[in-house]
């Protein structure tokens, strides 16, 4: 299958008269534009080819099921507004994540470490939209309620683990897939928990937006491993955020290439 008759079997099965088509041939995507809602969408075609090369048809049911979900979450915040603050909750991207919307809008967003940044999302029951300052008056909020909502709403998230030992190392992952995953590193009464419990040094690790790694590193290499379970992570996440990890410490987070120089120096200091 190629790209044309790729969209072809898109508009077949979502409906072309629901939709504005535009195939830009260069850029190889097509864009949608629902003509009652007024909004549209960005679809690349190679990423979706290179899926029915292995799945066939499920790849093409997967993004059918994924443009109707979207489009349906955006039905239901016009019919019922945007649900209130209740709904919101903190994100954690990296530095390089765009910070401005497809419109030209500035998302709400907090600074974080030298790696990552907060964003803040509304929660639509099977999607979410990122907060930008356009939402603002819908929401009838201010940029700084929307980040004190999200720290409250953070807090509510279960924070169960699995537990897995390596090398004499412990390495807890919490993985509940509900696309918060990564943003639990935010709440600070679960990490001082965390580090009550640990024996050696903590690291905190967020490699992709759907797992947090919390380390009890107990030796070099407990780091060796760390550092490979983190690429692992990275490499594999939908969304990446970042292969480095955190040392926790008195509730501030330090990457571990900082702490790695800072002991050569003292190292050489001695000598």
């Amino acid at each position: 299958m190629k790209s044309p008759q790729l969209v072809e079997e898109l508009k077949k099965r979502l409906g072309e008269d629901r939709f504005d088509w535009a195939f830009d041939k260069e850029k190889d995507k097509v864009r949608l534009e629902h003509k009652v809602l007024g909004r549209g969408m960005d679809i690349s075609l190679p990423e979706i080819l290179a899926k029915y090369t292995q799945k066939k048809e499920a790849a093409i049911e997967e993004v059918v099921y994924t443009i109707e979900q979207t489009f349906q979450a955006m039905e239901r915040e016009q019919q019922e507004g945007f649900g209130g603050l209740a709904q919101v909750y903190p994100i954690i991207r990296s530095t390089s994540f765009p910070q401005t919307s497809k419109e030209g809008y500035s998302f709400v967003t907090t600074d974080h470490t030298a790696e990552t940044r907060i964003f803040y999302a509304l929660d639509l029951g099977t999607t979410y939209r990122l907060v930008d300052e356009s939402m603002l008056p819908k929401l009838n909020v201010t940029a700084e309620q929307v980040r004190e909502a999200a720290r409250f709403s953070v807090k509510k998230l279960p924070t169960d683990y699995k537990k897995d030992e390596v090398a004499g190392s412990i390495f807890y992952f919490i993985n509940h897939n509900d696309g918060y995953d990564a943003s639990r590193i935010l709440n600070e009464g679960f990490l001082k928990d965390m580090r009550a419990k640990i024996e050696g040094d903590m690291t905190v690790s967020v490699p992709h937006q759907d797992v947090l790694i919390i380390g009890d590193i107990r030796s070099e290499v407990g780091y060796d491993v760390l550092a490979q379970l983190t690429m692992h992570y990275f490499a594999v996440g939908t969304v990446p955020i970042t292969s480095l990890s955190f040392v926790y410490e008195d509730g501030e987070l330090e990457p571990i290439f900082i702490l790695a120089k800072n002991k050569v120096s003292k190292e050489q200091e001695k000598q």
